[in-house]
Parts: structure tokens; C-alpha cells; sequence
């Protein structure tokens, strides 16, 4: 039974209606935020009415505001965005369709003009946009707006969609657009393309940046942006109609070569019956360029994306073998799991016993210690893993954390040494290296390091737990936060 100070809300209303209250005035005293909520409360007892004109009031305010906001100081704006798209599609969309689509169509006008003003390097201003987006496409078929309408609102929308939240609009509206209002975006965006995009002279071309192959000039920009928007447009109406060549036709021999778009067209097209034209459109894509990556086992996603589709026209082809070499390339390649499982799924039996003992042993010759790591403890294949890493444990790179913490978490209850030596790196980079902000996840591995020695009952070539330590404070005894932190973790803090 919970306790009567425990917070939750039986507690709450045992206080009486009179002291809430009080409490609420209180907090909303001090926090915008809470006042803003409180308001939004009130006015839905007043009925639709009231709280679309509280509503279309925040919006309005929101949308005057200029002042730019760091990553970090973005996180009051979310909550204000998502309280207003929820306050929309809430009672208000059930008691009001007609004015929630109003409303969530003004609510969309905010994007452009709200990430202009914003870091959102992170996504969590355009991620609230983007589930309004879903929203309007709930909202749209019980207000039952007329088709023509609806369809100049989501030409509109796309026009000024300069951040990328409004993809998959027409595809999201398509049910409520129907055959009347596609036909009239279509008609909209065809006449769009035939616009000219103004070119001023010479010496009134606005800059914007310069490319690697001379200057780039607002007007381009502008021209480029109209072309994507209306071959996207185009592209969404023909996927919604079924029409595969009019969907193909959206994109020129260059779009066509990019492995994204040439593995949605084969898609299509071996949905549509056509797997042989499916197979020519992966053969011509442009095999992607990998690019930077810390290592090679890190998947880039466009080529993933094409040799998926490359399976599965092979596989509609009748071309299955073809299709699991490609599968056995795509895990040597991308050291991809997801990819062994399905061909060793297709084996007979005892034959996938032997390939994925082949497999496990390609992953241990991987130059990459880390990756091979990666991949072993996800398999799970955890004795294989701690065999290597003890041969190989002086290859650790502690900077990867990401990796090797849960790899120790993964090891620890069968294989305590091989995690105290993947503990052990990290806490040796920290230190090493003065990175000060890992200090306290180091003294948290180091009080690991402390467990996991009673389960080792040899420690081999490496040092003992008691030995590890003292090293420690010989060499970094001067780093005093650390062992402050290491203090709190052994009294239990």
C-alpha cells in the first residue's frame, strides 16, 4: 500500500479541491509554463470556443517571438509547442474537427519561421512539427474540408517548407485530398514548375555561399528548392495513384542513380509485377561514396538501403542464391547482424551450424578489436568475445565507451575478467587523457572493477585489482575529483 506522502493522484485529491488550487496559483506564480497549462485547462470548461481563441492567442505570440535559442535552451519551447498541438488535437479536435484543422494548419505556418530562430541540431523542435504533421492527418478526414481547399493549404505548405518537416504531407492528406484534391496539387505544382524563377542582373545576385565549383546565388537556391519540392509532390501524388513510370519520371538520370531513390524505385517495381526492371534500376545506381567514418564497419545507410533492395529482387527473380551471396556480403561489408541471421535462416540444416562458425571466425580477424567486440557480444557469442579480447587486450581504445560499456555489462556475469579489462580502458582514457567530464562514470567502473575481482580467480598477465589501483594513484593521485568521486562510490554515496 502506498504510502499518503507518496506523490501520485489519490494522494493529491485527499488534499481538497480548495488547497490544489492554492498550490497550483502558487507554482503558476513563478512558471509561465504551468500558467499557460492552467489557462488551457479553464478555457476547455468554457467550451471549444474558448479554448481555440486561447489557443490561436499562444500561436500567435509564439510566431512574433525573434530572439535565436541555443541547443541547450530549447527545451521550454518544445514543451510550449507540444502543450499547444496537444490542447489541438485533444478535446478540441473531438468537439471541434473544423477548428482543430484550422488551427493545426496554423500551428504548421510556425515551422519555417520557429527553426529559423533555433539550434536544433538535436531535432527536437522539427520532431514536434513533424508529429503535428500526423496529427493534421487524423484531424483532416473528421472535419471534411473541402478537397480543393485542403489541397491549396498543403501546396502552400510545401512552398514554404524550407526545413524538410513537411515530407510525406500529400501522402499523410491523400485519404482526405481524395481524387479531387490531388488532382488539384497536381495541377498546382505542374503550373509551379512552368514559373520562372526571376534571375536578377549580374550585379544584384544575392550570394549565399561559395561551392566548390564557383559562386552559389539566391536565385539557384530558389530554383532548386522549387524543383525538389514539385518532383517530390509530383513523386507522392504517382505513389498514391499506383503509378510506378509517374513516379519514376519525378527523377532525372543523376536522381536515378542515387542508391536511396533507385532502391524505392525498385521496390515499386517489383510490387508492380516488374522485378526485371527492378534489377536494371539497381544496377545503374552509383554505388555511394562511404565518406569519413571512424571505422569501416560503420553501416552507411544508403548503401544498406540499396543491397536490401537488391535482395529483394533478386529473391523475386527466383534468384535465391544470388540473393544470399549478397546477404553474406552485405555482413562481411557492414559487419551487419541482422544480415548473417537471415542467411544463416536460409541454410539447411547442420550447413548454417558451419557458416556461422565461419562467420564468427571472419569477425575475429577483423582489424578493428572494437567492432569485433561490437558484433561478438550482440550475437551473443560471449566466449568467443573474451577469448579475443584477452589476446588482444592491449589493442583496447577506451575512448569508445559507447561500445565497450555495454560489451562489459554483457561479459561481466560469465566472463568477469575480459569486463574488468574493458572497464579498466575506459577508466585508463579518462585519466589519461584529463577528460574530466568522465571522471565520474570512471570512479563508477572503477567501484565495478571492485565487484568483479572476488569472481576472478587468476588474474594471468594482467594486474591484480589491488595492484590496478595502487598504479592508479601513484600515476593520477592528483587528480582529485576523481578520487573524491571514488571516495562517494565506496561509502555506498
Amino acid at each position: 500500500m502506498a504510502r499518503k506522502t507518496t506523490l501520485n493522484a489519490a494522494n493529491l485529491e485527499a488534499l481538497g479541491a480548495e488547497r490544489l488550487a492554492g498550490l497550483l496559483m502558487e507554482l503558476a506564480g513563478g512558471d509561465a509554463a504551468i500558467k499557460r497549462r492552467l489557462r488551457l485547462e479553464l478555457a476547455g470548461n468554457q467550451g471549444p470556443g474558448e479554448i481555440a481563441r486561447e489557443i490561436r492567442k499562444r500561436l500567435a505570440a509564439i510566431a512574433r517571438s525573434r530572439s535565436f535559442l541555443e541547443r541547450g535552451r530549447l527545451r521550454p519551447l518544445v514543451n510550449d509547442l507540444q502543450t499547444q498541438r496537444r490542447a489541438i488535437t485533444g478535446p478540441l479536435a473531438a468537439s471541434d474537427p473544423p477548428a482543430a484543422l484550422d488551427l493545426m494548419w496554423r500551428f504548421l505556418a510556425l515551422a519555417d519561421p520557429t527553426l529559423g530562430r533555433c539550434d536544433d541540431s538535436d531535432g527536437a523542435v522539427s520532431a514536434v512539427f513533424e508529429e503535428a504533421v500526423a496529427d493534421l492527418a487524423r484531424i483532416a478526414p473528421a472535419a471534411s474540408p473541402d478537397p480543393r481547399r485542403l489541397a491549396d493549404e498543403t501546396f502552400t505548405a510545401l512552398g514554404s517548407d524550407g526545413y524538410g518537416v513537411f515530407h510525406g504531407l500529400i501522402r499523410a492528406l491523400a485519404p482526405a485530398l481524395g481524387t479531387e484534391g490531388l488532382a488539384h496539387i497536381e495541377q498546382r505544382m505542374t503550373a509551379l514548375s512552368r514559373e520562372p524563377v526571376p534571375t536578377p542582373p549580374e550585379e544584384e545576385r544575392e550570394v549565399i555561399a561559395w561551392g566548390t565549383h564557383g559562386v552559389i546565388y539566391a536565385d539557384e537556391i530558389e530554383r532548386r528548392a522549387r524543383e525538389n519540392t514539385v518532383s517530390r509532390a509530383l513523386a507522392e501524388i504517382a505513389d498514391r495513384r499506383g503509378d510506378v513510370d509517374g513516379f519514376i519520371a519525378q527523377y532525372d538520370e543523376k536522381m536515378r542513380s542515387l542508391p536511396e531513390i533507385a532502391a524505392g524505385i525498385a521496390r515499386r517495381l517489383v510490387a508492380a509485377g516488374r522485378p526485371g526492371d527492378a534489377l536494371e534500376a539497381i544496377e545503374a545506381a552509383t554505388r555511394p561514396d562511404r565518406g569519413f567514418r571512424r571505422e569501416v564497419w560503420e553501416m552507411n545507410g544508403a548503401e544498406v538501403e540499396l543491397e536490401d533492395a537488391r535482395i529483394e529482387v533478386l529473391e523475386a527473380l527466383g534468384r535465391t542464391d544470388d540473393a544470399q551471396a549478397v546477404r553474406w556480403s552485405c555482413f562481411e561489408r557492414f559487419l551487419s547482424a541482422s544480415h548473417l541471421r537471415a542467411h544463416l535462416q536460409r541454410l539447411p540444416d547442420f550447413d548454417d551450424v558451419e557458416a556461422e562458425r565461419r562467420a564468427l571466425e571472419t569477425v575475429e580477424r577483423l582489424e578493428s578489436l572494437v567492432g569485433a567486440l561490437a558484433f561478438l557480444t550482440g550475437w551473443p557469442a560471449l566466449d568467443r568475445a573474451a577469448a579475443l579480447l584477452l589476446r588482444r587486450a592491449d589493442e583496447l581504445d577506451g575512448d569508445w565507451y559507447e561500445i565497450l560499456t555495454p560489451a562489459a555489462e554483457a561479459l561481466a556475469g560469465r566472463h568477469p575478467l575480459a569486463a574488468t579489462l574493458l572497464l579498466r580502458s575506459m577508466i585508463d582514457f579518462a585519466l589519461q587523457r584529463k577528460r574530466s567530464a568522465r571522471y565520474r562514470h570512471a570512479a563508477r567502473h572503477l567501484e565495478s572493477c571492485r565487484g568483479l575481482a572476488s569472481f576472478i580467480g587468476d588474474f594471468g598477465d594482467f594486474e591484480p585489482h589491488e595492484a590496478y589501483v595502487a598504479r592508479l594513484q601513484a600515476e593520477h593521485g592528483r587528480k582529485y575529483s576523481f578520487w573524491e568521486e571514488v571516495a562517494e562510490n565506496a561509502a555506498g554515496g
